[in-house]
């Protein structure tokens, strides 16, 4: 028995699914203690769009650290947050003419979550905030609230308070989510319906843990209007498919749209390195006092190191033109598992693209297969009935090749094992 099956606690869950011990890792390959490589389409659940152990990251951490840089600052100012953000400032925000502010909070999603709703209910004055079905926004209480899945809301020991949920738009369900967000702008408008205005709405463009689900331009612009009407703060959860998941910046870059907050964290920490980010416009920042939410490791230098690395990849269109391109190759490799109905559906968005399974024990032994011959994979979704391709963004195209023949392999060799 190992270490991990004596102390460790029965909360695992992803050791279960990769049952191996890592040692090394670069850019899209893990290799584990018996030498076997595996190819990483799970990128640390969206962390590592740069890959593992970056080299030009590596370099710059190892640099700051040989020369003492400072590592623990709380809030306090450094050179190495001060590059951080003017780095964002000149290659994110301005050429966006975005005034946001710039919030760091403890380093994870689920604490930029947290920090988004409290700012949305102190700005307002309102209680409840506006979620979406499938959606998933975090483990802590409130984060937890607007999270959507059943499974993890029951271990909360609490009431779930404060949020509602509305439909979220798919394709499926396109007309049907446009007509729920005309029936709330009815009930708002109207004085004895009993429903007010929320505090915010609350929205994932793509809902990645929810099982790759896309939101129409058409939608989320209709929200927009929506909560721009009533008063509502607009918040985009861009933590998984933010920092060029979807082959620009954000994942909203195309869809005419200007959140008042945004939220992010995985990625933009560059190496693997962690923490988390809201961007707050400043009419809504100024209802922040001095302090009034802090987190002890909002301060994580490495991570401003490694991070303004990562915008460097951002200072031209060559990695999101490499983005787009494998995109291609991708779609080009499982478009026809679905048109020989091996799988139901391929959606997605840059390179974060779901495979719909119609079945999670399908599913399941699809991810067990796959690494079995050497392939990292997720599921996700209702059930866990989808595959979650995310590798990293810079992934070279013989692993990315090599890795979409392993699951095209897995779910032919699963499908016909189930006929």
């Amino acid at each position: 028995m190992t270490i991990f099956e004596q102390r460790e606690s029965n909360i695992r869950a992803y050791a279960r699914t990769y049952p191996t011990v890592f040692v090394t890792a670069k850019n899209a390959r893990q290799i584990d203690e018996d030498g076997k490589e595996y190819i990483d389409f799970f990128a640390g659940a969206g962390v590592l769009n740069f890959g593992h152990n970056n080299p030009h990251m590596k370099a710059a951490m190892i640099d700051y650290l040989q020369k003492d840089g400072v590592l623990h600052s709380l809030d306090m100012q450094t050179q190495a947050k001060a590059q951080f953000m003017q780095k964002f400032t000149d290659v994110i925000l301005k050429p966006r003419n975005m005034p946001h502010r710039m919030q760091f909070m403890g380093p994870t999603g689920t604490n930029a979550v947290e920090a988004a709703m409290k700012l949305a209910r102190n700005a307002t004055g309102r209680h409840n905030i506006v979620a979406f079905s499938q959606g998933f926004h975090g483990m802590t209480l409130g984060a937890l609230a607007a999270t959507a899945n059943e499974y993890f809301r029951q271990a909360s020991g609490v009431p779930l308070l404060h949020v509602s949920h509305e439909l979220f738009d798919q394709e499926h369900d396109h007309e049907a989510a446009l007509t729920a967000l005309d029936a709330l702008g009815h009930q708002y408008r109207d004085p004895s319906s009993g429903i007010k205005p929320p505090a915010a709405f609350m929205v994932e463009t793509i809902q990645a843990e929810g099982g790759v689900n896309v939101a129409s331009k058409e939608w989320m612009q209709k929200l927009e209007k929506l909560a721009k009407e009533f008063g509502s703060v607009l918040i985009v959860d861009d933590i998984q498919v933010g920092c060029g998941r979807t082959g620009s910046y954000f994942s909203f870059d195309d869809m005419g749209i200007n959140p008042d907050i945004i939220t992010l964290a995985k990625g933009i920490g560059g190496a693997g390195t962690p923490m988390a980010m809201n961007l707050v416009h400043p009419d809504l920042d100024k209802h922040w006092s001095p302090g009034e939410h802090t987190g002890t490791f909002r301060g994580q230098n490495l991570s401003f190191v490694a991070g303004e690395v990562a915008l460097r990849y951002f200072e031209d269109d060559k990695l999101m033109s490499e983005v787009s391109e494998k995109v291609n190759t991708i779609r080009h490799a499982l478009e026809p598992l679905v048109s020989e109905h091996s799988a139901k559906e391929l959606r997605g968005k840059g390179l974060i693209l779901g495979l719909d399974m119609g079945s999670g024990d399908v599913a399941a032994k699809v991810v067990q297969r796959c690494f079995k011959n050497g392939l990292m994979l997720g599921a996700c979704g209702s059930g866990g009935r989808v595959l979650k391709i995310i590798p990293p963004l810079t992934i070279p195209d013989a692993d990315l090749i090599e890795g979409l023949d392993i699951l095209k392999d897995a779910v032919r060799f699963v499908m016909e094992e189930a006929a």
